[in-house]
């Protein structure tokens, strides 16, 4: 059968990975949600230390926000961080600090879809639950030869039964590990060894030559330009942050002071902008140097970004009452995007 010729590869071929080690549905959350948009090599940095911090659900739930956001810091898609920490609260306040451990209650909880749900019920409690990650889509639409997109709702329900149906009656634990690992090392997006696989006799696409365009995606989404001109305000070592509202990325994580543009501004479109004028009213201050445009790009957005150092005095600090003025060993304790936190480690002032 497939699900055992997958499996005897899988035992063969699998690595060592930490969470892999463990029945702990709480411990495998956390690597679900870490591995989630991260290559497996960045996470387990992350989820030695963050295991480390919280080993319990409750050691979790009882933390303050910032110091899970300044432990996620680096892993981005910080709504996962934020999700996790509310997830663990209701987990502790819900189920008295016990994992749930059925398929449902874990759909239910706050950042768990249908993967990480199928994933942790059939690797903590092993339930009959078949786990689909791009990994998994990627098999199955070779194998069988599935033209169906992928982000459909019926492409997502065909492969749901299909995974099904190719579980049968193995160990779902050991069946959703083998999948996810063979879409992983042997059926990979770019490249695949499939000479030698040993699916390769009865898979569609090998046989048709459609490796390469299975499997189907309908929905492409362009990025969306974002422009952000960071306002550097440093003074004898210190220099200026504040804390992200509203609902939009890096939500209550710190940065530098932000201008925002929805079009590329210049030095004297942005001097004469409202948002200048109401950070700086009539102050004379002068721009130290103004950085090259730098391009973080994420899912569906593309953060345009530059640095604009300026240089004020003791004195000026007070008109700047609404920001934090922090040294670098203070902004260890604050978390940052990426973005930000890569300038603080450079910056010399």
């Amino acid at each position: 059968m497939l699900n055992n010729q997958i499996i005897n590869w899988y035992c063969e071929n699998k690595r060592d990975l930490p969470w892999r080690n463990t029945r702990d549905p709480y411990l495998i959350w956390i690597s679900e949600i870490m591995l989630q948009q991260t290559r497996v090599v960045t996470a387990i940095d992350y989820y030695y230390k963050f295991t480390k911090r919280f080993p319990t659900v409750i050691d979790l739930a009882l933390a303050d926000e910032q110091e899970v956001l300044n432990l996620w810091q680096g892993l981005g898609y910080y709504s996962r961080a934020r999700n996790l920490h509310h997830a663990a609260k209701t987990i502790y306040t819900i189920y008295k600090g016990v994992f749930p451990n059925t398929y449902k209650e874990i759909l239910a909880l706050k950042g768990v879809g249908t993967y990480t749900a199928a994933a942790i019920s059939s690797f903590a409690f092993n339930l009959p639950y078949a786990a689909i990650d791009g990994n998994v889509y990627r098999v199955l639409a070779r194998l069988f030869g599935i033209e169906t997109p992928i982000d459909s709702t019926e492409g997502k329900k065909l492969f749901q039964n299909i995974a099904t149906e190719t579980m049968g009656n193995a160990r779902p634990e050991i069946y959703n590990q083998a999948m996810i690992e063979f879409g992983a090392l042997q059926c990979t997006p770019k490249s695949p060894n499939c000479s030698n696989c040993p699916l390769n006799s009865n898979c569609f696409a090998y046989n048709s030559n459609m490796v390469d365009q299975l499997p189907v995606k309908s929905k492409q989404i362009k990025p969306k330009n974002r422009y952000f001109y960071y306002l550097f305000l440093s003074c004898s070592g210190r220099f200026a942050i504040e804390k992200r509202e509203g609902k939009d990325i890096w939500k209550n994580m710190y940065q530098y002071p932000l201008i925002e543009s929805n079009t590329e501004l210049s030095t004297e479109q942005l001097l004469q902008s409202d948002q200048w004028k109401e950070i700086f009213d009539s102050s004379n201050l002068v721009i130290q140097s103004i950085s090259d445009n730098i391009v973080h790009k994420l899912t569906h957005q593309n953060i345009n970004t530059k640095f604009i150092h300026i240089d004020i005095g003791a004195k000026e600090i007070k008109i700047f009452k609404r920001f934090i003025f922090v040294n670098k060993m203070e902004s260890e304790k604050y978390p940052f995007p990426k973005l930000i936190n890569n300038h603080i480690l450079n910056a010399d002032f």
